[in-house]
């Protein structure tokens, strides 16, 4: 049964993380930038969003790193031109957000049905389960991309709001995304998660 609940973890993983690119591609759409759409990436398949590095390789090592306690992986990122998005600054920002926004959205939708679900029913355990790593997985997407350093989300939505002056912070930061991502992930795990089981808490009433 572990094997099951892993499998199910890795796909749930797999396919929030291409509803969270096609969130970034679509209100770029929304805001003047069609690349995303003409290049076929706003669609579910999941050919056109997986790498093997961020959607397999990724996973399955901080998996077996952490025993089965974080995992954590991306999609390709949906290709944004800047120069066609109304209000630059501004709308990178929503762009950015759009995509933790997407998988809060998840979480908060499964996390309703996992709220109400009775818990007296045997025969609804294996369900609720199903249902709490969907939440759980969408909810460490949303917080995890929201960290303010490149490459993820926070980053783009952080810098947007600060003056022109700490432009180049961003830039040496850019640079270095790989040195820094890799320090995120490796404190992650012990940071995190009280911040996800918090949120996971307050949406299914615990």
């Amino acid at each position: 049964m572990t094997s099951i609940f892993i499998v199910f973890q890795l796909i749930v993983l797999i396919f929030s993380a291409i509803i969270h690119e096609i969130s970034h591609g679509a209100m770029a759409n929304r805001l003047g930038d069609p690349t995303a759409k003409s290049m076929g990436r706003l669609s579910l398949n999941p050919l056109k969003h997986l790498e093997f590095f961020g959607s397999f390789l990724v996973p399955v090592m901080l998996w077996v790193l952490t025993k089965g306690s974080f995992v954590f992986g991306w999609a390709k990122p949906v290709p944004i031109n800047p120069y066609n998005i109304q209000d630059q600054k501004r709308g990178l920002a929503k762009v950015a957000l759009a995509g933790p926004a997407s998988n809060l959205i998840m979480a908060i939708v499964f996390g309703m049905i996992l709220r109400f679900l009775p818990q007296t029913n045997p025969q609804l355990i294996l369900f609720g389960t199903f249902l709490s790593i969907i939440v759980q997985v969408n909810i460490l997407l949303a917080v995890f991309n929201l960290i303010p350093v490149p490459p993820l989300d926070g980053s783009k939505i952080v810098f947007a709001f600060l003056p022109a002056k700490y432009y180049q912070w961003e830039q040496k930061m850019e640079q270095n995304k790989f040195i820094v991502l890799a320090i995120v992930l490796i404190f992650a795990p012990y940071i995190l998660w009280p911040v996800i089981s918090g949120i996971y808490r307050l949406i299914i009433g615990v």
